[in-house]
């Protein structure tokens, strides 16, 4: 039996391409939007970008802070450059931008402003603070080969990002920290070691502690637990 003259091969089905119309179409608008999106991100980058080096420094960074009212020692400050995993304590480069605004969905700064507490509700979920607890010593290691943080700066850093989580035993590690002779410096596996003796240790309820009981309990609780993790 002869084939109908509409089946000849080569012959476009009229009714696949219409179907296939609208998904071209779509397809089309969603790969518009997304470049528009990219090109507000990277315009909002080189606003803020010294433009001799090409990355944003951290002149660039305080303006960026200014702009979206949040102190530039605020821990949401932090938590973007978890967000961009930044390398460099300052700097932004537009690689990272890029990263950590296309996952906030932001490309202006009104949106990254209505982004961040989202994002302080990200970094806060268990499953998720651990890494930025390690990001934040890292990127805090500002030389070459650097394996460690004098004092004074975990001092700050511990109050920045576990201080709001386990305030009284954060406050009384720093008193001990700032007093103690025997550390002038602490590692990765320090810092880390703290985060899980806090998780892992109960304590008795802090908020009316009397420091010359709590503090020696909770800091040789730390050196033991401490001792028996690192053997």
């Amino acid at each position: 039996m002869r084939r109908s003259a509409s089946r000849k091969t080569g012959q476009p089905n009229s009714t696949s391409s219409a179907n296939s119309l609208p998904t071209d179409i779509f397809r089309s608008a969603s790969s518009k939007a997304t470049s528009k999106e990219l090109e507000r991100i990277d315009n909002l980058f080189h606003s803020y970008a010294n433009r001799s080096s090409g990355m944003i420094d951290p002149e660039g960074i305080e303006t960026l802070c200014s702009d979206m009212e949040v102190d530039h020692t605020d821990v949401r400050i932090l938590m973007l450059a978890w967000k961009m995993k930044a390398e460099k304590q300052g700097y932004f480069i537009l690689e990272e931008w890029r990263r950590g605004l296309k996952a906030l969905r932001a490309d202006t700064i009104n949106k990254l402003k209505k982004a961040l507490p989202e994002l302080e509700k990200e970094v806060k979920r268990p499953s998720t603070f651990v890494d930025f607890y390690s990001y934040a010593f890292r990127y805090c290691l500002t030389e070459e080969k650097q394996k460690s943080i004098d004092i004074e700066s975990i001092c700050e850093l511990l109050d920045l990002v576990l201080g709001s989580q386990f305030h009284a035993q954060v406050n009384l590690f720093i008193q001990y920290l700032k007093t103690q002779n025997d550390y002038k410096v602490i590692n990765m596996d320090q810092w880390m070691g703290f985060y899980r003796f806090c998780n892992e240790i109960s304590f008795p309820e802090l908020s009316n502690y009397d420091p010359n009981l709590a503090w020696p309990l909770i800091l040789d609780n730390f050196v033991e637990w401490l001792k028996a993790k690192q053997s």
